[in-house]
């Protein structure tokens, strides 16, 4: 007995001890933050203001959120999002997202619509810094939706870093398309970091854009490449992931995810690695 009382203490303060070790929330965000990133998993999602293309005046975040948790990326360009307009709710979409999954988040407003603010957004799963919006031209047509590219540096991992884009190009002019192209070509090419890009690229792979974009960036499809639209019978692709030619980025997968309800796009989602070369990320 006096053994026992002697121990007592030690195994009570072990239990204590244990169930002090509380877990991680299970969000996204969620990382071990000592071990360096080898690979990056990237989703680019149309969500069409969380509006479900079969259920007219519907508005269903959650259904967004369940398509982007499944596929558990670390960084997601969003596009066509609505803050604070009352057709979705009067709701800060890309907040409220980037809340229901622990992720970290940018907004940068294409225009103002409805009473409230209509653009891309980013989701990341690290924390985001140097956040900016680029205005990207559209002189060939005045009609022409405003349009941007948001762009934020992330923090990965053992202190790497990346620059991310999410866009949003223009629809009506193809003209428009390949100037906004090449003032994101400019931009990726005053920038020394790896730079991917992200986003409703409204134009075919066959296109003068694309064609334009391909001089600079690698998209992560180039043969056999799956529709993106529209969600429900697919068949065109409009919808791309790509990344600076000289950036050591390598593609592991790509894929479009064969989701038919939350939005009339699918999402398209690629794995990138990322270089081992010393410094490669940290400039």
């Amino acid at each position: 007995m006096d053994f026992l009382n002697s121990i007592l203490p030690f195994l009570l303060c072990s239990v204590l001890l244990t169930a002090c070790v509380s877990k991680s929330p299970q969000g996204m965000g969620d990382e071990n933050t000592e071990k360096a990133a080898s690979q990056l998993r990237i989703m680019s999602y149309n969500i069409h203001h969380a509006n479900p293309p079969g259920e007219k005046g519907v508005i269903d975040l959650e259904a967004i959120a369940g398509v982007i948790r499944s596929e558990e990326p670390d960084l997601v360009a969003l596009q066509e999002v609505d803050v604070h307009i009352p057709r979705s709710g009067n709701v800060h979409q890309a907040e409220a997202l980037a809340a229901m999954l622990g992720m970290h988040f940018y907004f940068a407003k294409a225009i103002d619509f409805g009473g409230g603010e209509y653009g891309v957004a980013i989701l990341s799963r690290y924390p985001l810094s140097d956040t900016r919006k680029v205005e990207l031209p559209k002189e060939d047509s005045p009609k022409a939706e405003g349009r941007v590219l948001a762009v934020a540096t992330v923090q990965l991992p053992g202190g790497q870093r990346i620059r991310f884009g999410s866009t949003h190009l223009d629809i009506q002019s193809s003209a428009n398309r390949q100037q906004q192209v090449q003032t994101i070509i400019a931009v990726a090419a005053a920038d020394q970091l790896p730079f991917i890009l992200a986003g409703d690229l409204n134009d075919y792979p066959d296109s003068p854009a694309i064609a334009t974009l391909d001089e600079t960036f690698q998209r992560t499809c180039l043969a056999a490449c799956e529709a993106t639209f529209p969600q429900d019978k697919p068949d065109r692709i409009i919808d791309y992931i790509a990344f600076t030619r000289s950036s050591g980025l390598a593609v592991r997968s790509h894929r479009v995810v064969p989701e038919s309800y939350a939005s009339d796009h699918r999402p398209v989602v690629a794995v990138l690695g990322l270089s081992s070369a010393p410094g490669a990320f940290s400039r």
